[in-house]
């Protein structure tokens, strides 16, 4: 979705790879904040790229907007996720820290909800009467604040 013209738009697909009928050109700032809906109705998960302030809407509209960093400053509030170099490949870069960021926090959820489920009980002698294994409170406060 672009305001440019037809060409470069064919160009610019055909460089990327992607299917000419994917592509639309000389779209309105407010046209593309509707065809950004319009696939999130159909229940699409949509990212933006874009760099101008007539890009500001569709940016804020969709799930991801990604800003390239000499853009305007309002495309640049009005995104998710700013490039600092005006380098398209950072695009998958960014997707793949994000990933990278959401199996960390999965992980560390894991951990944390793991360490509760075991460390807490045993801190507070629910196993002592029957294996006298318990923990003291002390390290389990302490393990607790390190999970954290």
């Amino acid at each position: 979705i672009s305001g440019d013209n037809r060409s470069t738009c064919q160009a610019v697909a055909r460089h990327v790879g992607l299917d000419l009928s994917c592509v639309a050109w000389d779209v309105l700032p407010s046209g593309k904040a509707a065809a950004i809906e319009e696939l999130q109705l159909e229940g699409q998960v949509v990212a933006m790229v874009g760099d101008g302030i007539n890009d500001a809407v569709a940016l804020a509209q969709a799930d991801c907007g990604m800003a390239l960093g000499a853009g305007a400053h309002v495309a640049l509030d009005a995104a998710d996720i700013v490039l600092v170099q005006n380098n398209l490949n950072h695009i998958l870069t960014a997707i793949d820290l994000s990933g990278a960021i959401v199996r960390r926090i999965w992980r560390n959820y894991l951990f944390a909800m793991g360490y509760n489920l075991t460390a807490v009980p045993l801190a507070a002698g629910v196993l002592y009467p029957m294996t006298k294994l318990r923990i003291h409170p002390a390290v389990a406060g302490l393990c607790m604040a390190l999970s954290s």
